[in-house]
């Protein structure tokens, strides 16, 4: 059963797109008569990210919305940590502040709950015909590297494993202790999951819209290895 799908945004200096990342989110409907709640951990930004998100917030009162600031600049790791601790509801989903993900596709991941009762669901940017920017080879290189390690580590198939779209049932996400601050994040759930008993993880295929480094793609190459690192690590640490 699932009456609430908390959708959870860790935003750092997203003034310039946080607005239209929660028309996209407050716009689609979900299946079912899924209800939404927006859970946004503001990384202490130091632009307008805040005054914008107090302002949408204003204008849309019986938005189901709710804003957390963190003292000092975490990380993405310690914001989603926070979210899925304050988030209500059944299931949660991870979405970037920025717009390279389409919310319209939370409804791919809800089909697998609703059709095999599902705990997780993964929208790999490496299945299905869905549109894909064309960026940088050696970051998709990079990534499905890092998948492969990651499934050599937990025993499962995935195509993508750093993808944020990670929907999740949220009585097993808030049973993690997730050490990551930063992009390590991605590994560490990914391994956590897999030690859940009886989990039942799916992946669809989902649509990519990728930014550049001028747009404000943060992630570096420092960041794939420290991914490495918490893939080996996490295959036996808790």
């Amino acid at each position: 059963m699932v009456e609430k799908l908390s959708i959870l945004i860790p935003a750092y200096n997203e003034e310039a797109t946080i607005d239209l990342i929660l028309d996209r989110v407050r716009e689609v409907e979900l299946v079912n008569g899924v209800k939404k709640e927006i859970i946004i951990v503001n990384d202490c930004s130091k632009d307008r990210t805040v005054e914008k998100i107090e302002a949408y917030m204003a204008k849309y009162p019986n938005l189901d919305m709710h804003l957390f600031s963190q003292p000092v600049n975490a990380g993405k790791g310690a914001a989603i940590n926070r979210a899925i601790q304050e988030c209500t509801g059944d299931y949660l989903v991870i979405q970037d502040a920025d717009l390279e993900y389409d919310p319209e596709e939370y409804n791919l991941l809800l089909k697998p709950v609703f059709k095999d009762n599902a705990d997780a669901v993964y929208g790999s940017r490496f299945m299905g015909h869905h549109p894909h920017r064309i960026l940088f080879f050696w970051h998709s290189i990079g990534n499905k590297f890092l998948t492969f390690c990651s499934n050599v580590m937990t025993n499962l198939n995935l195509s993508d494993m750093e993808t944020c779209y990670k929907l999740i049932r949220s009585s097993i996400a808030k049973n993690i202790k997730i050490r990551e601050n930063r992009f390590g994040i991605e590994p560490e759930i990914t391994a956590k999951l897999a030690k859940v008993p009886k989990i039942r993880i799916y992946e669809v295929g989902i649509s990519y819209y990728g930014r550049t480094y001028e747009e404000g793609k943060k992630i570096g190459w420092k960041d794939g290895f420290r991914a490495l690192w918490c893939i080996l690590k996490y295959r036996f640490v808790n």
